[in-house]
């Protein structure tokens, strides 16, 4: 199945999810432990979901109940500094991003058992580095990830007034892999922690040092968000094509800034994806 570069899913990839906002932020890895061989090169292309259960989702809730009974507009966001609970769903919309995202992604083999990848999710780009450690059938593999959220790549809110359409960001994450693979490569498993952190802001951008902003720019939203949990994996198939399935779990804390209310959230976030690898 292929899946477009921008953030349009296919209406019944959306129906599985309703908490589907634009392209959602999940990042999965959909690698295993062990790197190439140098020279050798692994396309990737899938989905993934990302779902916010628990104190996250009901976040999220709450702000879509008060958007809901606001036909006049007047409480979501509000006047500044006066409803933190609508800001709290912002940052879950914003930061957290959940939804279904596609999952593009290559990578290579460069010698002495390094590896470098490069995947777009939708919502942003994430590029990394790795080395593995091999002992027969076995892998440890250290990685440094550096991602970016794009700007103008995600198509809306279901949050009146979170221009997710004016968010952009960065990030960096390290995953720490074990993994086994058979001696013909017909099946991998992996699985290991993984932490990071992510800057996103919601803004107008321009390079005109004096900028006249046609229409109202968007409330302005600011947070950082720190992960840390794990991910599980496993992949099966023969010769060049594989398919790989991925779940990962992390717990989110996120602080920031939206329509000058000072608010946190936290909670679980899980990830699961699927992916069909090209090998050559």
């Amino acid at each position: 199945m292929l899946f477009r570069a921008r953030c349009a899913l296919r209406p019944a990839l959306v129906a599985l999810a309703a908490t589907t906002i634009g392209c959602g932020g999940g990042a999965p890895l959909l690698h295993p432990a062990r790197t190439l061989k140098s020279g050798d090169v692994r396309a990737a292309g899938g989905v993934s979901a990302h779902v916010v259960p628990g104190s996250l989702g009901e976040d999220l809730r709450r702000a879509r109940e008060i958007a809901a009974g606001d036909s006049a507009g007047t409480s979501s966001p509000g006047e500044p500094g006066t409803n933190p609970d609508y800001a709290k769903g912002a940052l879950v919309a914003a930061a957290v991003a959940p939804g279904l995202a596609p999952f593009v992604g290559a990578r290579v083999g460069v010698g002495n058992a390094f590896e470098g990848g490069l995947a777009y999710t939708g919502r942003g780009v994430r590029a990394d580095m790795r080395r593995s450690f091999d002992d027969g059938p076995y892998s440890l593999s250290v990685g440094l990830g550096a991602s970016a959220a794009l700007y103008g790549r995600q198509q809306g809110s279901s949050l009146p007034n979170v221009d997710l359409g004016s968010l952009h960001g960065y990030g960096a994450d390290v995953p720490v892999l074990f993994g086994w693979e058979s001696q013909s490569g017909l099946y991998s498993l992996w699985l290991g922690p993984r932490a990071g952190f992510e800057w996103v802001a919601v803004e107008t951008l321009t390079s005109e040092p004096k900028d006249v902003t046609i229409g109202s720019p968007p409330v302005r939203l600011e947070a950082t968000r720190w992960h840390a949990g794990g991910v599980v994996g496993v992949a099966t198939g023969f010769n060049h094509v594989h398919v790989a399935l991925e779940a990962g779990v992390a717990y989110q804390i996120v602080n920031g800034t939206y329509n000058a209310n000072d608010v946190g959230v936290r909670g679980l976030t899980i990830t699961p994806a699927s992916a069909i690898w090209w090998t050559f």
